[in-house]
């Protein structure tokens, strides 16, 4: 019989962190992502313990339609850096199985190099169900890696057009892939998607896709001109690369370089990450605001018949969102 691991101590997760070990950086992830409520206060407080440590990586969001080679190019690129010496964590969140409620994409198989890679960490994270796709912990996970002494933390999402913007709030430079082809430059890829980007690259740029990526590549550039930027002092670029052959990546990597040292030099890193901090509280006062709304006992009484008569066109939602918000204490707003 399996025995369960025994619960490291509060200290014994922070000194095993604190000095990058694998094992107990992996098992306070899973306590960060724990529901538990004694699970909840530990990790705040581990959290709290090893803030002074954080902030220092390169976060980066990468994005893109299903099928564009994420994976395949964050092996490459992730090797690339772990040759240059920097740590590099990815955090890779999957859709998750509506009956399990677990990963459904074996990350650690899809990027084979890197999960074999001492200087590399892989971490898949079931979305929990989350809207967009975007698992409940992961801006605590990447703390976790920062304190561990990661360099790099690469943020993999599922890439179906939600959940974007949530990750473009927690990283400094978001980076989206796109497929070379048939002249259509945005791909299916909403337009505000591609606002949210700091560079966009044309992936698949080998073979017989070469000559297609130079031609979406200059179609984006023609496109950007009319996008907005999103920071003052930086416009959003355009390149082509090969996740399969590397070419095209040591040139990103330099507009991620050249990205951050804009931002540092501006002062605009440290506003940056305020603002994070700032969203990332509203987020989770949203988040734990609805679980409370749902779990009152009145609220759920009502919730079925109310949302059945939204459905069947008996009742405005303006109408069943005030019954439920009276339920719960909440008199209705009337701007």
């Amino acid at each position: 019989m399996t025995r369960k691991k025994q619960r490291l101590s509060l200290e014994e997760f922070e000194a095993g962190v604190r000095a990058g070990d694998r094992a107990v950086l992996a098992r306070a992830i899973t306590l960060i992502e724990s529901r538990e409520a004694h699970d909840g206060a530990l990790a705040q407080t581990l959290l709290t313990r090893l803030l002074p440590l954080t902030g220092r990586a390169r976060r980066v969001g990468i994005t893109g339609v299903p099928g564009v080679g994420k994976s395949t190019f964050i092996d490459e690129l992730g090797t690339r850096l772990t040759g240059r010496g920097l740590k590099v964590a990815v955090l890779a969140i999957d859709p998750t199985s509506s009956l399990s409620g677990g990963s459904i994409l074996g990350d650690k198989t899809r990027m084979a190099r890197l999960a074999v890679n001492p200087a590399a960490f892989i971490r898949p994270s079931p979305s929990g169900l989350t809207p967009g796709g975007v698992a409940r912990r992961t801006r605590e996970t990447m703390l976790l890696t920062e304190a561990a002494g990661f360099d790099v933390v690469l943020i993999e999402t599922v890439g179906v057009g939600q959940g974007e913007t949530t990750v473009a709030e927690m990283v400094d430079f978001f980076l989206v892939l796109m497929l070379p082809g048939s002249g259509d430059e945005l791909q299916g890829i909403k337009k505000g998607i591609l606002e949210l980007a700091d560079l966009i690259a044309v992936n698949k740029a080998d073979g017989d896709g070469a000559d297609r990526a130079r031609l979406a590549l200059g179609d984006l550039k023609a496109a950007l001109r009319y996008l907005p930027h999103r920071r003052p002092d930086w416009t959003t670029r355009a390149v082509a690369v090969s996740g399969q052959t590397g070419a095209g990546l040591d040139e990103l990597w330099a507009s991620v370089e050249e990205h951050r040292a804009a931002l540092e030099a501006s002062g605009g890193l440290a506003r940056l990450r305020a603002e994070q901090g700032r969203s990332w509280m509203w987020a989770l006062i949203t988040e734990r605001l609805e679980r409370a709304f749902r779990a009152h006992p009145a609220v759920a009484a009502q919730l079925p018949t109310l949302e059945a008569a939204v459905l069947e066109g008996t009742t405005t939602p303006t109408a069943a969102s005030d019954g439920l918000l009276a339920a719960f204490g909440v008199a209705p707003l009337r701007e």
